[in-house]
């Protein structure tokens, strides 16, 4: 399938083109398009810059900060900035705790934080997941007792993404215990440099530190700090999981890995021809290409119903469960393609990019078996796919 854009749609990709050739970093660039770690100043850096050209937030209302773009604008960016390699934007600020403070925050916390989650100003974690509460996320414990204008709070979560950089935490706590699970949730926002909340980390199986577990010790948490109604949290972490999961798809990312996938394949030899000429191998990519070239179609659906003004409904399940089956296939079929190259895991390359050892085979094989680890977890954040089933089941079926 090949897009055809109208006339002020491809001279938007030719604007986007010539800005990401002109301030795009070519650091980063290079960085982010071969798998090396990025930290947490490369990000800023790159979502400043975003910023001071007011497209930051592609996403946002207009009156927030927004961009005014239309469905087919966004795809274009994404897919624009994806190719060139410019490192992903951080969502838990711009695209995931942000759209809940606009829908559902009052006009002080928007005076507040909105401006602020523009110019990376705060950094933002997600505090959801708990020790034995993950899918069943109706079954958390963390405790909000009220004392006064304050919340005090008690609890554990774990897997939170860049806690360790983390200025405030979005998160979900138990404000009752009486009625449905659901009904005794709240939505806090929480000072990281709060007293009592303790980061810990998590070293994953690819070397990195970038997920954690926070421990909450009587930390007390001002009441105006509460999105919404006390109790209605379980519908504000809804809304906020729809714009996450549309977000995971991430289909931009995908087809610029699809293209290093098919550079690798050429680059690579099997009985002495190009890896990529070998039928079952061949078979395999297209199969995946067809499966990115519908879940882009997908994608384009969901936008325009959200510029219709429908949020993000059972499509975002679909997009996330697809979205992660392909990103997982690419990095799969990358190490198949790699060989014995991709197999010596070297982890210090990715925490200093000045390692000066020469690493194993060609240039781009080292990054892979880390892309490839980290690239597991995919399928499970987010809500893990067996239960995005399990709503697709009950909202479209009516099972």
């Amino acid at each position: 399938m090949e897009l055809v854009l109208s006339p002020e749609d491809e001279a938007f990709r030719q604007e986007v083109r010539a800005f990401l050739k002109e301030k795009l970093p070519p650091d980063l660039a290079n960085q982010s398009a071969t798998g090396l770690r990025l930290g947490k100043d490369d990000h800023v850096r790159w979502q400043k810059i975003l910023y001071e050209k007011g497209w930051v937030a592609a996403n946002w209302p207009v009156e927030y900060g927004g961009t005014g773009w239309t469905a087919m604008q966004k795809h274009i960016f994404e897919e624009e900035c994806a190719a060139a390699g410019a490192p992903p934007l951080i969502p838990f600020g711009l695209l995931m705790v942000a759209p809940v403070i606009m829908a559902f925050g009052n006009q002080a916390q928007k005076d507040r934080y909105l401006p602020r989650i523009l110019r990376s100003d705060d950094w933002w974690c997600q505090g959801y997941s708990e020790p034995g509460s993950g899918s069943d996320l109706a079954s958390l414990r963390t405790k909000a007792v009220r004392d006064g204008d304050h919340y005090v709070v008690n609890g554990q979560k774990t897997w939170t993404t860049l806690a360790q950089h983390a200025d405030m935490m979005f998160t979900l706590v138990r404000t009752s215990d009486t009625g449905k699970r659901q009904e005794g949730i709240s939505f806090l926002l929480i000072d990281m440099r709060s007293p009592g909340v303790t980061v810990q980390p998590i070293t994953t199986m690819d070397g990195s530190q970038e997920i954690n577990s926070v421990f909450l010790d009587d930390v007390r948490v001002p009441v105006e700090n509460r999105i919404g109604e006390e109790g209605k949290g379980w519908t504000y972490a809804k809304y906020l999981l729809g714009h996450e999961r549309t977000g995971i798809a991430g289909t931009g990312r995908s087809k610029a890995q699809l293209k290093r996938l098919k550079e690798i394949a050429r680059t690579e030899m099997s009985g002495g021809r190009p890896l990529i000429e070998d039928p079952d191998f061949a078979q395999r990519i297209a199969q995946l290409e067809l499966d990115l070239l519908s879940l882009e179609s997908l994608v384009l659906r969901v936008l325009y119903a959200e510029k219709a003004g429908k949020g993000p409904g059972p499509e975002a399940s679909f997009l996330k469960i697809k979205g992660t089956e392909v990103q997982q296939m690419l990095t799969e079929l990358m190490m198949e393609a790699a060989g014995p190259y991709a197999m010596p895991f070297q982890p210090e390359t990715f925490r200093d990019p000045q390692w000066n050892e020469e690493p194993a085979g060609p240039d781009y094989a080292p990054p892979l078996a880390s892309v490839y680890f980290n690239w597991r977890k995919a399928s499970i954040y987010g809500g893990s796919n067996e239960i995005q089933r399990n709503i697709i089941a009950k909202a479209v079926l009516g099972l």
